[in-house]
């Protein structure tokens, strides 16, 4: 199977050869957040993309081989470069680091959110044409570490469904709607990370700051994002 996979890649999106990306990749959005992380927690970090400036490295952190790399923005953006990291690059797992806007009073700016249930109003499920409504979930090992991470480090969290959202400036958004049913935050990219890893066999989980409280206007300052959103990071790179 490596070998007919060593003939797919590079791939359109990713410039690695087969073998350069490790088992385990932590992704961020912001490809200069994955830069961070490649300065801040990898041992010997190598660049092994740049296409389309979607910046990936490859290290090792504790003395384990591990990726980090850039997903851009959004369901459709994150679902091209998982589906390759997975089908492609023989990854057995991902995990998402990223910010949300938390719609609970009591998830406030700088608190850590674990995605265990990704809801979502993308038409992406629609793809596997099964007969019912889908619900994209994280793998439970990797959730359970992440939470017992949280705690040891004395992080603020909660654990629960997010809305993945294909819009940013939403018409008619209905947050209440989702309150009513418990939703904690809303993002845009966990549910097809969810849903790739579901179909390839594969593992993923989001871990998000929160970075704006949706309803109380609560934003995060520059000094701050530097700050807490390292949080996120030292608990996904304890899951490697």
């Amino acid at each position: 199977m490596s070998e007919e996979k060593k003939k797919l890649t590079p791939t359109p999106h990713i410039g690695a050869e087969f073998g350069e990306i490790a088992k385990t990749v932590i992704m961020a959005g912001d490809p200069l957040r994955a830069k961070l992380m490649a300065e801040r927690f990898l041992e010997n970090p190598v660049q092994f993309n740049n296409v389309r400036g979607m910046l990936g490295f490859t290290g090792t952190h504790n003395g384990k081989r591990v990726s980090v790399m850039g997903h851009g923005m959004g369901i459709a953006s994150i679902g091209i470069y998982t589906y390759e990291l997975f089908n492609f690059y023989d990854v057995d797992t991902i995990i998402r680091v990223g910010s949300a806007g938390s719609i609970r009073e009591d998830l406030h700016v700088g608190d850590l959110c674990l995605a265990m249930g990704a809801c979502t109003n993308s038409n992406y499920g629609a793809q596997y044409e099964l007969p019912g409504t889908y619900a994209p979930i994280a793998d439970f090992d990797l959730l359970r570490k992440a939470s017992d991470a949280c705690d040891k480090f004395g992080y603020n969290y909660k654990v629960g469904n997010v809305l993945s959202s294909d819009m940013f400036y939403h018409d008619n958004p209905h947050t209440d709607r989702w309150i009513k049913m418990g939703v904690l935050s809303v993002e845009m990219e966990a549910a097809a990370l969810y849903m790739n890893a579901a179909r390839a066999g594969k593992r993923a989980l989001t871990i998000l700051t929160i970075s704006d409280h949706i309803l109380t206007g609560e934003v995060t300052t520059a000094e701050e994002r530097q700050n807490t959103f390292t949080h996120m990071m030292d608990v996904a790179f304890t899951l490697i």
